[in-house]
């Protein structure tokens, strides 16, 4: 649930908290899933270590009237065909093949949206409430909730701010490990998986501060300029970093032609590394991205580590935005 959706955002490295406007806004601000005009439909694929673990995402959104609107988004994400070779000697010692099988560890993010406009003009507020799946072949299951609130606010100048507070309540995922799958595991390497691992998972919760501007020259030309504060609340690698919580900046920005065309850039995730002399350096994530807009269609891709200045997983992203007006 931490990687982010829609290519378009992934470009400008996810500095989008405060003017995200349409139905990915479910995931980045639910808040701004009021700007919509009609309903939308998204969908967005990536993939990591050479495609051994995929990630995909569907989302719906649609307006209510002029005050509210509402959105569902589905996120998957997953290795698939993973060998079991647990029973691949049976019990007098002998090698099958056929005792081979396959299973998938996944991960699964359920997203009910719903978005609605203050009596304050120009401020608007969502919230989220999330069901996580998590499932590892035969072996171990889990089911969580949680909930996120998010607002964004627009100046009469056009500077536009937002807030979205992940996790509010603090996310449970509940594990439930079934005991005679876990027996044929924990002899597998002598010494490891003896116990039962721990049944319950705390995601803490996080917070994201944004502030944009979009700038348009000549009318044909323009250029939205983005800052992100990611916060969480908790002592860690991020370059600014307390006891108390952590602060990782990113910014952002998107140029613009005739509202068709769009060229991305940002840089993010910027980490305190130790090196291997104990020393430490900076590391930073730049993303790059573009994307093409006609008559309700919209395209985007991004590149989410341009250099492999970080650690972090990177990927090729490709998102399809479909807005319904164009079947009207």
């Amino acid at each position: 649930m931490n990687i982010g959706v829609d290519a378009a955002a992934l470009g400008m490295s996810s500095a989008v908290t405060s003017h995200t406007a349409d139905v990915n806004s479910g995931y980045w601000n639910p808040a701004g899933l009021l700007a919509l005009e009609d309903n939308q439909l998204a969908l967005m694929h990536s993939s990591y270590f050479a495609s051994i673990a995929n990630y995909d995402y569907a989302a719906f959104a649609m307006p209510l009237d002029g005050d509210s609107a509402v959105g569902l988004s589905v996120i998957r994400f997953a290795v698939d065909d993973i060998l079991n070779t647990t029973q691949l000697i049976d019990e007098q010692g002998n090698i099958n093949y056929d005792r081979i099988s396959l299973f998938s560890a996944a991960d699964y993010g359920l997203t009910f949206s719903y978005a609605r406009q203050l009596p304050v003009q120009g401020l608007k507020l969502g919230v989220n409430a999330k069901v996580i799946r998590r499932i590892i072949g035969d072996f171990a299951s889990s089911w969580g909730f949680g909930l996120d609130a998010g607002i964004q606010f627009e100046s009469n100048n056009n500077w536009k701010f937002g807030v979205m507070a992940r996790d509010i309540t603090t996310t449970f995922n509940a594990w439930s490990i079934d005991e005679k799958e876990f027996e044929t595991i924990k002899d597998a390497v002598e010494g490891q998986n003896q116990e039962l691992p721990e049944s319950t998972e705390i995601t803490i919760p996080k917070l994201q501060i944004g502030v944009s501007k979009k700038f348009y020259h000549n009318y044909d030309y323009s250029l939205l300029a983005a800052l992100n504060l990611n916060v969480r609340f908790e002592e860690n690698n991020d370059i600014i970093s307390s006891s108390f919580a952590s602060i990782n900046p990113a910014f952002g920005f998107e140029f613009g032609y005739v509202d068709m065309v769009y060229l991305r850039g940002g840089v993010g995730n910027f980490q305190n590394e130790l090196q291997i002399d104990n020393s430490e350096q900076v590391s930073f994530q730049p993303s790059f991205g573009l994307g093409f807009k006609y008559n309700g269609i919209q395209i985007d891709y991004a590149f989410t580590d341009i250099g492999d200045q970080s650690v972090a997983l990177y990927s090729n992203v490709f998102s399809l935005k479909i807005d319904f007006s164009i079947f009207r």
